[in-house]
């Protein structure tokens, strides 16, 4: 599939419009180790201010969630669990909250070196498909740190490139959202049909059917 770099402007949409757009994009991080390239099976969207309760943003502005507001093309990173760092494409006009949350994706470049990252010191055996197969691992593998939160995705040491055409997708609910965020109200997970990298969907035992 061709790709191409997009101006800013194709994420000033919602993040209901942008996160199909991901699909199929490729993420590519440089740092002092080298370079890893993922390309993004599956995404969920997240917008904010009382419309979306299972939103970082759902209750307005904080110190944490600050670039979810900011200019689109910028990496939202934060902290979960109080062990993983997740990531997001911050899209829609400043000042409104949106993100596409990156959830999984095949590595296509800096593959050893992705290896690495994900298996420590141990050195054990991890299968290509799950390099990058969940939110916690597609940013372990990428070597993005909760310190990238607000990096410009469109600047070195990032770069973000978008397929020419729209690949056929598939929508179901936010996995692990608890809440009314995680119920069929909000089918906001985007993933390409098949492809073996994408996560398993788990529900959240206090997600609303």
């Amino acid at each position: 599939m061709t790709l191409y770099r997009p101006g800013r402007d194709v994420l000033l949409a919602s993040s209901l419009e942008v996160a199909p757009k991901l699909l199929g994009a490729v993420l590519r991080h440089e740092t002092d180790e080298g370079a890893v390239a993922v390309r993004i099976t599956e995404v969920e969207a997240y917008i904010g201010d009382g419309l979306d309760p299972g939103s970082h943003a759902f209750r307005g502005r904080t110190k944490r969630n600050a670039v979810m507001y900011g200019e689109p093309g910028h990496l939202y990173a934060y902290f979960t669990y109080g062990m993983h760092v997740c990531a997001n494409v911050v899209c829609s006009p400043e000042g409104e909250a949106s993100a596409v949350l990156l959830r999984a994706g095949e590595v296509v470049e800096g593959a050893e070196l992705a290896l690495r990252r994900r298996s420590g010191p141990s050195g054990r055996a991890i299968p290509s498909r799950d390099l990058a197969r969940g939110p916690a691992r597609l940013v372990v593998a990428a070597g993005v740190r909760l310190a990238d939160d607000g990096a410009d995705l469109f600047v070195p040491p990032f770069d973000l490139q978008l397929p020419s055409a729209q690949p056929d997708y598939e929508t179901g609910p936010r996995t692990g959202v608890s809440g009314a965020g995680g119920s069929v109200s909000y089918p906001w997970r985007y993933w390409l049909p098949g492809d073996p990298t994408v996560s398993p969907y788990k529900r959240h035992a206090k997600s609303h059917d």
